[in-house]
Order: C-alpha cells, then structure tokens, then sequence
C-alpha cells in the first residue's frame, strides 16, 4: 500500500492520473476510483484527483468548455444551450465558441480575429498567412500577408483603432463604477443609485458593441451595406454617451 500510495500521489501531483496504469512495465490495468480512494488518505491530493476527472471529462465532452474569462472562472457551459446574448451563471462573461477570442465579439466574426489556437496541441497561428503567431506577430498589423497594403491603410486603421480602444476603455469605466456602487455595504434604497448600477450594465453591453463595431467596420468592404451599419454605430455611440 505505501508503494501504490507513493505512486499515485505522484501521478495526481503530475496531473498524469486519469490515463496512469500499473507500475508493472507488462501490465496495462488501470487504477479504479474506488481503488485510488481507498489508497489516497490525503483529502489535499483526492480534491486535485477529482479536479482532474473533471476536467479530463470536460476536455472529452465536444458540447463542453470552461468559462473563458481571463479574470478566471471555474464554470463549465454547455456550447449547445448557450448562444449569444447568455452569459455564465456564475460570473456573467459571454462567450465565444466558435474561435479562440476569450469573448463574444458581435458584431466581428470570428475571422477578423486573427489569432487561432489549435485545440489539440495549443499551436498559435495567424489564420491570413498561417505563420506562427509568436514571435512575429505582436498584433494582427504585424502579419506578412497584409505588410503591402499597410501604408495605405495605416491611417483607416489608427481611426478605427482609436475609436476601438476609447469604448473598451469607457467599458472598463463602467464595470469599475457598477462594482464601487455595489460595493457599498449599507446602500439606502434610493431609486438613483439603483438606476447607476442598472444603466451601468447597459453601458458595458453597449460600450461593448461599439468596440467590435469598429473591428466590423474596418473589415467590411460592402459600402452599400456599411451605410447603413455606420448609421446605426453612430445612433447607438450617441445614446451610449448621453447615458
């Protein structure tokens, strides 16, 4: 028993248990749950094995995947019942399941996120000109296939960029206000402060949206349509700010 103890403890402190088999060289049986709990007395080492069943049942579930926020959140979402627009139960951030960006970006598809992450290996690559992403590309400006056309468009893009980084800047103002309002631990029942916490909470989703509009923007070449769209952006940046 000490030996097997021993073993596994290395095993789970490795995260190498869930495919561990016997030490015997010839031997390919794999330790049972119950086997591991009736070895493992140390309720520090049982949690981080149970901590890797889950997440090696997580990684084999297609329709599953952690909570992407890069704040850190241990919340498992069903890709299937969570679409745009839902967010997770336990920190509120949305996410985007069909590329490796950490969050919804509506209204920018998925392909003007340029950095991809293959999820077998975690290989990071620029899906323009399939080089690695790192460390040529800091951004996506830096990519070899869009270095010919960069002069022309530098000033188009610092306009959209500027815009881009102003709303998640006023985003983060928002969050940060919305957290010191409910912070307060005696906070009287006053209609006005409910009313900053509640316009605080629109002010992220439009704030938001404004941002990845400008992503959207950038990228669209149909000037029929993009009319229309910078039109609604502007209607949209103009309520936004009057709030």
């Amino acid at each position: 028993q000490p030996c097997w103890n021993e073993y596994l403890t290395t095993r789970i402190e490795q995260n190498m248990v869930v495919n561990c088999t016997c030490p015997i060289s010839e031997c390919r049986a794999q330790p049972t749950t119950a086997f591991i709990y009736s070895i493992i007395s140390s309720e520090e080492i049982i949690a981080k094995y149970e901590k890797a069943l889950l997440r090696g049942y997580v990684e084999c579930c297609s329709n599953l995947t952690w909570c992407t926020n890069p704040q850190g959140c241990d919340q498992i979402l069903l890709k299937d019942g969570l679409g745009y627009g839902a967010a997770c139960s336990k920190c509120s951030w949305i996410s985007c399941f069909n590329c490796s960006f950490p969050e919804a970006h509506y209204p920018a598809s998925c392909s003007h996120m340029s950095h991809m992450t293959c999820a077998k290996c975690n290989h990071g690559f620029c899906w323009r000109c399939l080089k690695p992403w790192r460390p040529t590309h800091k951004d996506y400006y830096n990519c070899s296939a869009l270095v010919s056309k960069a002069a022309w468009k530098e000033k188009r893009f610092q306009d959209y960029n500027k815009r881009c980084t102003f709303h998640h800047q006023a985003r983060e103002f928002a969050i940060n206000l919305r957290n010191r309002v409910s912070s307060i631990t005696e906070m009287p029942k006053i209609r006005s402060l409910i009313f900053v916490i509640h316009a605080c909470k629109v002010l992220e989703q439009a704030r938001k949206v404004l941002a990845y509009s400008c992503v959207y923007s950038y990228y669209n070449q149909d000037t029929e349509s993009m009319d229309v769209v910078e039109q609604q952006t502007e209607n949209l940046e103009l309520h936004t700010n009057a709030l």
